[in-house]
């Protein structure tokens, strides 16, 4: 029996995801093409390959045995045009970055221009998507660069520090935060609605980890699945959200959201690059990981809330992942 690799892949996507709606994300295409490729492969090797759920989508035994071919099949193909890739040096070809999606939106854009600058040959093409999500293409091989926000555990992949992120409670300027003489207890969160994103994204887990350090507990939260409309949503009044200083700089120029120092908390977070170990880094990354490195390095603009600084979070250090 030859197995039809197109359909393999999509099978490989929804497994690795655990979601068909997830799987037609990353692979740009329709989610019932995704349901009926599955299908049409399942029939074709003799088996059910996934268990659907309520929450969701596992492999079955014999799935998760031909997800582990199927992903080191893939993997050597992404190898081979990585190779190939790497010969044709900087005059030509593409380049593929994965970012978290607060560092899509807000923190690459400026890389993105100083590169296309000095090697305007290279195609560049970016991901956008949760940390969990980035750190599949990565192993899957699907991108060269990845940046992301929070802690990832695989032992296939290594974390190496890239950049502060310094992050800050915001509300609406009408808010009672907003008229606090002085920088807030963060044990008053606990009666507020605290948005937060949604999970896998590093935002949520930095916050957890800050919120928990404290041994806060917010009785109600709000999830919401985008920075931009989490700050939306603080404009109007709806709750409070502890963000990216990175991401507010127009909306508190403008009057629409105010920062509020945290008494006796500076929230810091660590910025990370995922590289996977022994893989082939071809010229191209190799150039943009040099920019952003540089760039990370000089004195970095943000918006820091005015309280006496006591880190969240363990200083910046390589470290490996694990599983």
């Amino acid at each position: 029996m030859s197995l039809n690799l197109h359909l393999l892949r999509l099978f490989a996507a929804v497994a690795r995801t655990g979601s068909f709606s997830r799987a037609a994300e990353l692979l740009h295409i329709s989610q019932p093409a995704i349901s009926k490729g599955v299908r049409d492969f399942e029939l074709q090797v003799g088996c059910r390959l996934l268990d659907r759920t309520p929450k969701g989508v596992r492999p079955t035994r014999e799935g998760a045995a031909l997800a582990r071919h199927a992903e080191t099949l893939f993997a050597a193909e992404r190898a081979a045009e990585d190779e190939l890739q790497a010969l044709r040096g900087l005059d030509s070809g593409s380049l593929r970055i994965g970012a978290s999606t607060t560092i899509a939106t807000y923190m690459i854009p400026d890389y993105l221009g100083i590169f296309h600058r000095a090697f305007p040959g290279i195609d560049l093409h970016v991901v956008s998507a949760n940390t969990s999500d980035i750190a599949g293409l990565m192993l899957a091989h699907e991108i060269e660069i990845a940046l992301v926000e929070g802690p990832v555990e695989d032992e296939n992949l290594i974390s190496e520090a890239w950049r502060t992120d310094v992050m800050g409670l915001i509300a609406a300027p009408d808010h009672r935060f907003a008229a606090a003489a002085g920088p807030i207890d963060l044990r008053l969160l606990e009666d507020e609605i605290l948005i937060v994103r949604e999970p896998g994204s590093g935002t949520r887990e930095v916050v957890a980890q800050a919120l928990a350090s404290q041994r806060v507990e917010p009785k109600r939260t709000l999830e919401i699945g985008s920075t931009e409309a989490i700050k939306q949503a603080v404009a109007a009044g709806v709750g409070v959200a502890i963000v990216s200083m990175a991401t507010i700089d127009d909306q508190v120029r403008l009057g629409k959201l105010k920062v509020i120092p945290i008494r006796g908390a500076h929230i810091e977070r660590t910025l990370w690059q995922l590289k996977s170990p022994g893989r082939l880094e071809v010229p191209a990354a190799v150039a943009f990981e040099g920019i952003i490195r540089e760039k990370a390095a000089a004195p970095q603009r943000a918006l820091r809330p005015p309280a006496k600084a006591r880190r969240a979070d363990p200083a910046p250090r390589q470290r490996r992942v694990r599983s």
